[in-house]
């Protein structure tokens, strides 16, 4: 009976053993994104009417919920950010940051709320905003 009990726990200290050996040293590692600014990038705010149809097609589509696109064709790259359906109007998009890393975009914006005082109206708006940019095939981070 006793080197039954002895084999049980000498099978069970193995498994354990081979348990923290298979979880910790085979260790998984997670690449870290490289968010080191290379340069900023030039953009310019593009209305309505400058806008590709295809693009001004999905953002009509899309313009009730918050999201976050890019398009690209010959003239450049776009990149789209909305905020959703918002009780009024008055609100405005600002762009705070858009600079490329080693291997990507990154983009930050910041919905800002009527001013106070400013008549806002009582319908709801779907505040959006596309910046053009040069054409580049890095990946867009949206902060």
């Amino acid at each position: 009976m006793r080197k039954r009990w002895n084999g049980t726990i000498l099978f069970v200290a193995c498994l354990v053993l081979w348990a923290f050996a298979a979880r910790f040293l085979t260790g998984c590692s997670v690449k870290k994104e490289h968010q080191d600014k290379v340069r900023d990038l030039e953009f310019t705010v593009a209305g309505e009417a400058e806008l590709p149809e295809e693009l001004k097609n999905l953002v009509d589509e899309k313009k009730t919920e918050p999201f976050r696109l890019t398009y690209s064709n010959d003239q450049g790259l776009y990149i789209a950010v909305g905020y959703g359906e918002q009780p009024t109007g008055g609100y405005s998009i600002a762009v705070s940051e858009l600079y490329l890393t080693e291997n990507s975009i990154v983009i930050d914006t910041e919905l800002l709320g009527p001013e106070q005082g400013e008549t806002a109206g009582i319908e709801k708006s779907w505040p959006y905003l596309v910046v053009k940019t040069e054409y580049l095939e890095n990946p867009v981070i949206f902060q």
